[in-house]
């Protein structure tokens, strides 16, 4: 029988921004851990992915936040996964302080992907199953971000430092990225309240990204990204798109 997985981490001067807040990228970087510490436990670890020739990868991403810690302090972040659909391995995080008050909570949908062909495989064709369940404290899955025409852009090239185990820019670098395109004077007064984070194909080293960005009411970023040199039509060149909330 499934039972939630706990980790507590201490918040780190490295893992805050300028304004002794945990950075989102962070939140990413602590559910990812303990997404790939419970699988383990589960049967789904890492070493038994690769010797099927698959590997996990998260294609969106909600997080609603309640307050950012600060360095110094202990959060514990509890994670179980949900049931299996047809196309994903739905799991569901939430993170308390010492406490007990709660500090974010979210829903994330991973994949598994072939490690050849870089293409998605369904749960019921990959031979691994992951018996999930529901606590009744579990976030909707997100809609998708609905590419439109936004006022700024930026061009950024994926190096080195972005990339993870599996060869392509770990998502917890999209948020770096897209914390980069506001100012510290904003991120001053407006912390981050909820995230809705899409991947849609994989950025590889060496590729230059379009950024385009739009800053509205609420305040509310919208970013989509895709590769330079590919239509704007074609599925495979939009790399990721967002939609923050700030308050």
């Amino acid at each position: 029988m499934t039972i939630p997985y706990e980790k507590t981490f201490h918040i780190t001067a490295s893992a805050v921004d300028r304004f002794d807040r945990l950075k989102p990228s962070y939140i990413l970087d602590y559910m990812q851990e303990v997404a790939g510490d419970h699988s383990a436990m589960l049967g789904a670890d890492r070493q038994m992915l690769t010797e099927k020739g698959l590997f996990w990868a998260v294609i969106r991403h909600r997080i609603q936040i309640s307050r950012l810690p600060r360095a110094g302090e202990d959060i514990t972040v509890k994670t179980w996964p949900m049931p299996t659909t047809r196309t994903a391995y739905p799991r569901s995080t939430i993170a308390y302080d010492e406490n007990g008050n709660e500090c974010f909570r979210s829903i994330s949908l991973w994949v598994l992907m072939d490690s050849n062909t870089r293409a998605m495989v369904l749960p019921g064709k990959s031979g691994v199953a992951v018996e999930g369940l529901l606590l009744g404290s579990e976030l909707a899955v997100p809609g998708s971000v609905v590419p439109r025409s936004l006022e700024n852009r930026q061009e950024r090239l994926v190096r080195f430092s972005d990339l993870d185990w599996n060869g392509h820019m770990n998502n917890c670098k999209y948020l770096d990225w897209i914390a980069d395109l506001l100012p510290s004077r904003f991120h001053q007064i407006k912390p981050c309240r909820e995230i809705t984070l899409c991947y849609l194909s994989e950025a590889r080293e060496g590729e230059n990204i379009h950024l385009e960005w739009e800053l509205g009411d609420g305040p509310s970023l919208t970013v989509q990204a895709q590769r330079i040199g590919e239509e704007v039509s074609a599925n495979h060149s939009r790399v990721f798109a967002a939609q923050i909330q700030y308050g």
